[in-house]
């Protein structure tokens, strides 16, 4: 999502950093580009407007301090980035919890926008943050709603609250209430309450979210909106907020084909926050929205901050310090150590999505190489590896011709693709032989303070040994 966006906003500002003092009419160029980018990009025409006029009125105003800058095109970028981070709802928000548990939450939206499965991640966000979360079943007009859900909680190994069926029989009221009653009564201190969508808005729709909200009571009232949903986007969210009233927004499928203008229009429209982003088809594709991390993205700047918080989380801290201590030692880096980092970029997630948070990630080359990678290849090498012995993969020399074929039977691989592995792997060791003796990467001489890794601490670790076998 917002790859056009994106690449048109990059163009923009490719044609204004080859300006040298930056004139009014430079100005006007811009926010027309910005403005047809926008509007291509699905962002409703009010919204449009409204955004392109603030950031013409902000860079008049601050030109003649800007024409003082050595860089005036990146003061420019550092106005539509801050009016992006606005637009998008300013600083991130997070859920309201009550002071007297449980926390309430009630999801409403069309049937289609992704609820009951946001339900499900949002039940397992909650627990790995130290909560007890209980999900209520009281989507009863839609086929099998209930039963979706009962899997969902299972899966996550979060309690559902399903008295009723469903399928277009039961009290919706009645469930969410006793819901609530179950929650107290088990000491569960958050509930997400699941109601019925439509097809499209309706009185009735409206009528039973509005009936549940009134009994429930609920901390938050979040609005889930398919982030495809497109140019309807707006009349969408203002039939809910007149309707029924929400207090923030969540946005599904964020890994669609969509052009991402939905995001920006419900904002802008509704003055509500989007409160949480669902990436991808994974329980675990789901996190708070960050405005100033999205409006990194859509100018091409990525999302350093959330790929390191996903590194974090997936690498051990005590593999990554014995990895560092083995690499200070000037131990070799072996299949099992690589075999350790392959499960932990697993764990990641996608190969490709966390590329797109590099920085020019959406830039025509970068895309090129970013559709280009194959998923796959991480299941496919772990596979080689775990069907060595630890042997093997400590020493990979000893892999002869027909410790080689038997390893890719058992992983199910060819011969030749067991070989390309070993020899990538060779080559990998290599350059960690070259980056412990300070010499960076292969070809980028330098690429480490002090000509190696951890600010050249190698190096003092080096002297001493060579000090020692001296006085012996």
């Amino acid at each position: 999502m917002f790859e056009s966006l994106s690449e048109r906003f990059s163009s923009a500002f490719t044609t204004l950093r080859g300006k040298g003092r930056i004139s009014e009419s430079d100005l006007d160029a811009i926010c027309e580009e910005i403005r047809v980018a926008l509007l291509d990009g699905d962002v409703a025409l009010a919204v449009v407007n409204g955004f392109i006029s603030r950031i013409r009125e902000r860079s008049i105003a601050a030109l003649p301090e800007i024409r003082k800058s050595t860089n005036q095109w990146q003061e420019i970028h550092s106005i539509v980035n801050a009016e992006l981070v606005e637009i998008l709802g300013g600083p991130a928000r997070r859920i309201r919890f009550a002071k007297n548990p449980p926390t309430v939450i009630m999801l409403a939206g069309l049937q289609g926008s992704g609820k009951t499965t946001l339900a499900g991640k949002l039940a397992l966000f909650l627990k790995e943050q130290g909560n007890t979360p209980l999900l209520v079943a009281a989507d009863l007009q839609r086929p099998n709603a209930v039963t979706q859900l009962t899997l969902l909680g299972e899966s996550v190994g979060v309690k559902v609250h399903a008295p009723e069926p469903g399928n277009g029989t039961g009290d919706p009221v009645a469930v969410a209430k006793s819901g609530i009653e179950f929650a107290k009564s088990n000491f569960y201190n958050t509930v997400i309450v699941d109601t019925a969508g439509r097809l499209g808005v309706d009185e009735e729709l409206m009528n039973q979210a509005r009936d549940i909200k009134s009994a429930i009571n609920p901390n938050e009232t979040l609005f889930v909106v398919d982030a495809m949903i497109g140019q309807d986007a707006i009349r969408t969210a203002q039939a809910f907020e007149d309707g029924v009233g929400f207090d923030a927004v969540v946005l599904t499928k964020l890994d669609g084909d969509a052009k991402g203008g939905a995001a920006l229009s419900i904002a802008e429209s509704t003055k509500k926050a989007i409160l949480f982003a669902s990436s991808g088809e994974k329980l675990t594709d789901f996190d708070y929205f960050y405005p100033d991390r999205m409006a990194s993205r859509i100018l091409g700047l990525g999302d350093i901050t959330t790929l390191a918080e996903q590194a974090k989380k997936a690498i051990d801290e005590g593999s990554a310090k014995r990895m560092e201590e083995k690499f200070i030692a000037g131990e070799d880096f072996t299949l099992e150590d690589f075999l350790e980092q392959l499960q932990a970029m697993r764990k990641m997630g996608s190969m490709s999505k966390l590329l797109e948070m590099l920085p020019g990630a959406n830039s025509a080359a970068m895309r090129k190489q970013i559709d280009a990678v194959d998923d796959d290849e991480l299941v496919r090498t772990q596979a080689i590896v775990q069907s060595m012995t630890p042997g093997e993969r400590r020493d990979p020399k000893i892999l002869n011709g027909s410790r080689r074929l038997r390893i890719a039977k058992g992983s199910g691989r060819t011969v030749t693709e067991v070989n390309k592995l070993v020899e990538r792997f060779s080559a990998a060791q290599k350059m960690m032989k070259q980056m412990r003796n300070g010499g960076g990467f292969p070809g980028m001489p330098g690429a480490f303070p002090g000509g190696a890794p951890f600010g050249g601490a190698m190096r003092p670790v080096q002297r001493k040994k060579k000090a020692k076998k001296k006085r012996r």
